[in-house]
């Protein structure tokens, strides 16, 4: 290749456009505001960032979007869902290079933004929805839509999403049919029921027999240890697991769920290691983006106290609110509530252990 034919990196990476796209209003207003160019470069960056998270999560949506997942994508997947983690620490780390802007500095140019919100990112609703945010969970916004103040062209796009695959629902298929929880005689779910209530009978008798605890933190936790197990068996019913479903209080189905307790329980057998540490990864994806919320809502409350949004929302209070409220993988936290010790878990049937394909290793090969 001659030098004439070779890329040129201003070119390849069009500097020209791109750098050309940081336009001040102050300087048409005739208002003096430095630091408006480090607002416009942040947010810019930040769009920048979510079009790279769009590009990973629908490549892994589109690779688990099937009645098969190829298993070796699932570590193609696990990279991108990791490279999705990296980025959401670098939009949080963005805040701290935002927040060298003091509030008396944001009121110079504030003024100037009347109307215009980070709550008409086109993107970030898009990577909501993609992830699977519930519509019905939403914090209100004015009355209106989340959608109604975004350009028609993007408004299309935001509701089209919506009926779309997302993260959540490929994940609660592909869990829902994970093979072996019922093999010939052995069903998992059953041998997890009777495993747990022995684990909670045992810490019930503890408390009960303890020389330490007087009579009302014996009653206290002795309601505590019932009121667990109560819970934990009437997850493990199918039955009364959709009524928890019907109530909101669950997302997976009870097939998906069932399996996640057991990638989650059974983690350390090797074919069980990598779904475990695709769990865990999304999970983190949506833990990060819960703080990056949380830290943009405490930057706001910093910046503008408790006035109003520049885009008609009520600023710090709605922000917060949608970090107690736009959890989009919940169930994957909850399932915490329902583990119990490596030590205590039943033990799987030997054949079992062969049809998984760890079977070499409880021989000792």
């Amino acid at each position: 290749m001659t030098v004439s034919q070779s890329v040129i990196y201003s070119d390849y990476l069009q500097l020209e456009k791109l750098l050309s796209c940081q336009s001040p209003v102050s300087p048409e207003k005739n208002v003096s505001a430095h630091d408006e160019m480090l607002f416009i470069t942040i947010h810019q960056t930040y769009e920048l960032w979510f079009k790279q998270i769009l590009h990973e999560l629908n490549s892994v949506i589109s690779m688990f979007d099937d009645n098969f997942v190829d298993e070796r994508n699932i570590g193609v997947a696990l990279g991108r869902i990791e490279r999705i983690v990296e980025i959401e620490k670098l939009l949080i780390n963005q805040i701290d290079v935002l927040e060298t802007m003091t509030p008396l500095d944001f009121l110079d140019f504030r003024h100037l933004l009347i109307g215009a919100s980070g709550f008409q990112s086109s993107q970030f609703r898009l990577i909501e929805n993609l992830l699977g945010l519930d519509p019905k969970e939403r914090v209100g916004y004015s009355s209106c839509p989340y959608f109604a103040s975004l350009k028609e062209k993007e408004r299309e796009q935001v509701i089209q999403s919506e009926q779309n695959a997302s993260l959540f629902s490929v994940l609660d298929q592909w869990l829902a049919r994970t093979p072996f929880l019922d093999f010939q005689n052995y069903r998992f779910v059953d041998q997890y029921k009777a495993a747990f209530k022995v684990k909670m009978d045992r810490e019930h008798e503890e408390v009960v027999k303890s020389q330490i605890l007087d009579s009302d933190e014996k009653k206290s936790r002795s309601k505590s240890i019932n009121a667990t197990r109560d819970y934990v068996l009437s997850m493990l019913s199918e039955n009364s697991y959709k009524k928890v479903q019907e109530q909101g209080q669950a997302r997976f189905s009870y097939q998906a769920f069932i399996a996640a307790i057991f990638i989650n329980l059974y983690r350390d057998q090797p074919i069980l290691h990598m779904p475990f540490k695709l769990l865990s990864g999304i999970l983190e994806v949506d833990e990060y983006l819960n703080l990056w919320r949380h830290r943009h809502a405490v930057m706001v409350h910093r910046m503008i106290g408790t006035k109003m949004g520049t885009g008609g929302s009520t600023g710090h209070d709605y922000l917060q609110q949608t970090t107690e409220h736009h959890r989009v993988f919940s169930d994957l936290y909850n399932l915490s509530t329902l583990l119990i010790p490596r030590s205590e878990l039943p033990e799987l049937p030997e054949d079992f252990q062969s049809k998984l394909g760890f079977f070499f290793s409880s021989m000792g090969s």
